[in-house]
Formats: C-alpha cells, structure tokens, sequence
C-alpha cells in the first residue's frame, strides 16, 4: 500500500533493514505531515525502533528512500536529521540527574558570556517561559535527579522542544506513568501538535493512541500490515490488536485457577524511617498478591526494605511463623526471597553479557567458594531457558539484542536458577508487547500452581484485576486497604488509592 501523502514533512519508500542477515525491516512506506499525530504500534521485535533509528540517523538502511520537505536521501546522520528538526526522546534516561530542569533543558545551547559564565537568571527564565508556555508544573531550578519519573518524562520533552523540533518521535513516552500523568502527556501532545509539530507516537498502549492519533500503523515482524484514518478517535482496538499479534486483546488477561495454601510469609511491622507508618501484611503460598498505589505511594520502596536492597528503620520477615533473614540482598536470596525489579536495563541486567550468564548471576551469589563453574550449571540453565520460551538466536547472545519482552524473561529466567519460594515482582511487563505480557501472566500463573508465594506491584489496572487473588492498596507510605476476590475492581482500588469515593 502507498503511505505516501502530499505536502508530508517526512516520506520513506521502500525502507528495509537486516541485522546479520535477518530482515528487521521490510519495505516499509510512510509519511507524516505537519501538525500530525502518526502512531505506530507493534510487538517488540516489530521493527518500530529500528525504524525510529533510522529516521533518527543512528541506523542506515540498506535499500530505500527518506524524503524529508521534498529532498530525497538515502540514509540520515544524527546530525543531519537534528539539523532537519527530527528529535527522539526514548525511553532510557538521557538527562543529567545533578543539574536543574533548565540546565538539562537547554544543555547544548548558548547560555555563557565571552568569559564561559553562565548566565543563570537569563537560562532560568527562558526555561519558565517554555515550561508555562505548555502549562506544565515544574521548578526550573529543580534537580532532576529529585523529580518523580513523570516529572522527569515532560523535562525530556521540553529539551526537544527547545530545539525547535519539527518532528517529535515519542518512544513509549508513558511506560512508568499513573493515570493522571499519562493523561498530562497526551494533552502535550495534543498541545504539540496543534503548533504544528509532527508527532511520531509509538506505545503499547493502545487505549492511549486511540485518543491523539491522526493516523496509526501497524507494524508485524519488520512488515507494514496495516495504516488507519482515525479522524474520529473512534479506531476498533481489537481489530489493531489482531493486526500487531492475530488475536483479541481479551485474551491477555486469561489466569488459570490455581490453589492456595496457607500463610506462607508474613511482613510484620516493617518501617521505612522512624517516622513512617508501619507495613504489615501476609501471603499465602500460591498466591497472587497485587500491590496497587499511585507513583510515589511507596510501594516499590516497601518491597525494596523487605529484600534488604534498601534500609529500613524496624521490621522483619517470617515464613511458615520463623524470622527469615532480609537484612541484605545475599541473606533474602539465601532465604529465598527474589525480587525482579522494574528496572531490567539498569538494575536487572548485564546488557553487555550473554543470556546464560545474566540468568547465572544470582546463582552465583547462592555459591559458596570462590569458583563458579558455568559448564556444570549448564543442564539447568537450559531447563530454564527452554522453559520460559525465550526467543534467540542462542542462549549466549548478549541481551542488549533482544526485544524487550525476552529481556524481561531473562531476569525472571535468573531468580528461577535459585528456585525462590517469594517471588517479589515490581511492573512485571511494563514496556513491553502484549504477546509477550500474555506469555508472562502465564509463567507467573505457573509458579503460583508450584506453591511459589507471588508479590505483584502494577500500574497496570487491567492487568492487577486480573491477575490478582488479592489486592492491598498503598498510599503515602502506608497500606491504606485490602481488597478481596470479587471485589478487586478499578473503582474500589482507585477509591483507596486517592481517598475519594467514586460513584
């Protein structure tokens, strides 16, 4: 199909790409015009960011064509496409945490006297000017590194912006969002694009597109599958799904009954500072146990003081009615504790090292001795490997190349080495497919089936519904509710997690 339209800012014909003799990348067409809103949306492995990349000039295509404003060019630098007012903002963190909101925003600009000081009062105020001319709430002279990760999310934004953009491309801009947040950067973009600035828009969720695409397509396997008109905001959601994975996003959430036991582990008192609220709660062996709260409830800091990655002021952990100890990582590992953080890139893995030695790491901390031996571990690795169907070349390619749902079973494949009876999961399948978040819900479901004790914290609402046996909810630091079974549903958690009553 011809993607093509008059009067586009950008045009690519026949755009292919291969990574060591795999197609990425496969004739793809696609245009998108000032002021627009163009989302494009796929698995992982779909070839969206590989595409992105080589608008962005970090990857060059083997055969095809970029037009941009009518000149044709048959690859990009990442300066040139700068030049040409193409900017990305991705997912990972490009900000410097110690410097201010107005630093990060205009870092690369013009803001020093002939002597090389800097001239703060005038950066300052340029950077209020922007950041009100958006109708954004932020501190110019705030560091970043104290900033919630939305906050830091509308800095990267602006820092395009300020470089009088043209294009904006949009990598999952509200993967680590609550519901207010992400309804703050869709009226962004919204606020983007009615100053004519072309929006390319990529994002799992599929809810959100619907309400600021002009256009959205569908990309499967590096092939161009479908491109709708969305003048209406009324686009069939199962019929999109269908086109990224070829079936109903319905069966997403399907959970297998599983049976539960009796208390497995119990959290008694545990406290953050001297001044926080106590936490207490139990789990059940084979049980799921939501965690729900808005960003910045605490409920990841909660998890963290249990497993010993952070300090807690008191508390401490049983399991079957003994203490266990949680005093540091090592001692909750040997304890069996495990807890697969949010952060897979920077905190979860290696990305440099191969699958079988990310999924080793924590197996090595259970080693006593000074040699461990990859080769004798072998036979289990593989169990494991094949187990939780990871999708690669081989088990020793490095995981930096892997989509982002098969990294993601990397680091639950690693605390499965050590066979943990808690299992502690903190935004399981944020950034990544649906397919793959289907295959996970499957493997969590399975671990609850072996008697494994689950701990799940999600942003995720439909996802928390569904999979959950039982809910606590958390807000300002504390447990403010319990939610059973039946009852488990958007309006009773949303009720508990701002203190309000929703009719």
């Amino acid at each position: 199909m011809d993607n093509t339209k008059k009067g586009a800012i950008i045009q690519t014909e026949n755009i292919s790409k291969s990574f060591s003799r795999v197609r990425v990348l496969n004739d793809i067409n696609f245009s998108i015009a000032s002021g627009e809103v163009h989302c494009i949306v796929g698995e992982n492995g779909a070839g969206k960011s590989t595409f992105i990349k080589i608008l962005s000039g970090a990857y060059q295509p083997e055969c095809g064509t970029i037009t941009i404003d009518g000149k044709d060019y048959d690859h990009l630098t990442p300066k040139l496409s700068q030049e040409l007012g193409i900017h990305v903002i991705y997912q990972e963190n490009i900000l410097v945490g110690a410097m201010s909101v107005a630093e990060n925003i205009y870092v690369g600009h013009e803001f020093a006297n002939k002597g090389g000081w800097l001239r703060k009062k005038e950066l300052m105020q340029t950077a209020k000017a922007l950041i009100d001319d958006f109708g954004i709430q932020l501190n110019p002279a705030a560091i970043v590194e104290t900033l919630s990760a939305a906050d830091q999310q509308f800095v990267k934004i602006l820092k395009a912006i300020a470089w009088e953009s043209r294009v904006l491309i949009m990598d999952e801009p509200t993967s680590m969002f609550n519901t207010k947040d992400v309804q703050k950067v869709l009226d962004l973009v919204k606020n983007i694009s009615d100053r004519g600035i072309a929006v390319i828009y990529i994002s799992h969720h599929l809810k959100e597109i619907v309400q600021i695409a002009d256009f959205v397509t569908v990309l499967r396997d590096g092939n161009w599958i479908s491109t709708y008109d969305n003048p209406k905001r009324d686009i069939d959601l199962t019929v999109i799904t269908k086109d990224m994975v070829g079936r109903s996003v319905d069966t997403f959430y399907q959970k297998e009954p599983h049976e539960i036991g009796e208390i497995q582990f119990e959290i008694q008192d545990i406290r953050l500072s001297k001044n926080s609220p106590p936490a207490s709660f139990f789990v059940r062996k084979g049980e799921i146990l939501g965690v729900a709260g808005m960003v910045g409830s605490g409920r990841t800091e909660l998890v963290k003081a249990i497993f010993g990655a952070d300090k807690r002021e008191s508390g401490k952990v049983l399991q079957f009615g003994k203490p266990v100890n949680t005093r540091n990582p090592t001692a909750s590992i040997n304890s069996g504790i495990a807890l697969i953080n949010e952060d897979r890139q920077h905190s979860g893995l290696s990305l440099t090292m191969s699958i079988v030695e990310n999924m080793s790491l924590v197996d090595m901390c259970k080693t006593k001795g000074f040699w461990y031996s990859l080769k004798k571990t072998w036979k289990r690795v593989q169990q494991v490997y094949k187990g939780i169907n990871i999708k690669a070349a081989s088990p020793y390619m490095q995981v930096q190349y892997l989509s982002g749902g098969n990294q993601q079973k990397v680091v639950i494949g690693k605390w499965l080495m050590v066979d943990s009876d808690l299992i502690i999961l903190d935004e399981p399948t944020r950034g990544i497919d649906v397919n793959a978040k289907a295959e996970i819900y499957k493997l969590i479901t399975r671990l609850a089936k072996e008697g494994k004790s689950i701990i799940m914290i999600s942003s995720e609402m439909p996802e928390l519904i569904a999979m959950s046996d039982r809910v606590i909810v958390m807000r300002k630091n504390q447990i403010v509710g319990e939610i059973e079974k039946d009852d488990i549903n958007e309006e009773s958690i949303i009720s508990k997690a701002l203190e309000v009553e929703i009719s």
